[in-house]
């Protein structure tokens, strides 16, 4: 059977980032009271600076339903300001506030010291394996001349 396939890369691509959002999710919710997919928000607010919602649902690959009640949960709590686009319409323009900052500051400067921490713990040299990941996203983005895309990948065999 494909899924239980000793090289499905897939797979394990899925499990391990689904098990470190998890690692991610409960280190933010104990020590911050907040959850990953909102400080990913607030991370990608930081990001982008002056944003709008359609523009954080794109990024973050979320439908602009759940952004709205995510950017609203986050204005409530003052980590976010949200004020009329001046170029009209239903639009909004979406930036953190100096308390979103800092805690984007803090929070993933410790989110990020704990999760090299696990990686460490594992075995795996926390920097190759940082260099490894993005060699692996950007060629998946198109943006390391020479390498395989999915789209540019012979078709195998089955």
């Amino acid at each position: 059977m494909l899924m239980h396939h000793p090289e499905n890369l897939g797979l394990e691509l899925h499990t391990l980032v689904s098990r470190l959002e998890r690692a991610g999710d409960q280190i933010l919710r104990t020590e911050q009271g907040l959850s990953y997919r909102r400080f990913l928000v607030l991370v990608m607010v930081g990001e982008l600076g002056v944003s709008t919602q359609r523009v954080l649902a794109d990024s973050l690959a979320v439908t602009e339903p759940s952004m709205s009640r995510m950017v609203a949960a986050l204005a409530e709590t003052g980590l976010l300001t949200v004020v009329p686009d001046p170029a009209g319409g239903n639009r909004r323009q979406i930036a953190l506030t100096d308390a979103g900052r800092a805690l984007v500051e803090h929070a993933g400067t410790h989110l990020i010291r704990r999760l090299s921490e696990l990686v460490e713990s594992s075995g795996v040299p926390f920097d190759t394996y940082l260099a490894h990941t993005r060699q692996l996203n950007a060629a998946l983005a198109g943006g390391v001349p020479g390498a395989a895309t999915p789209t540019t990948l012979p078709r195998s065999s089955p």
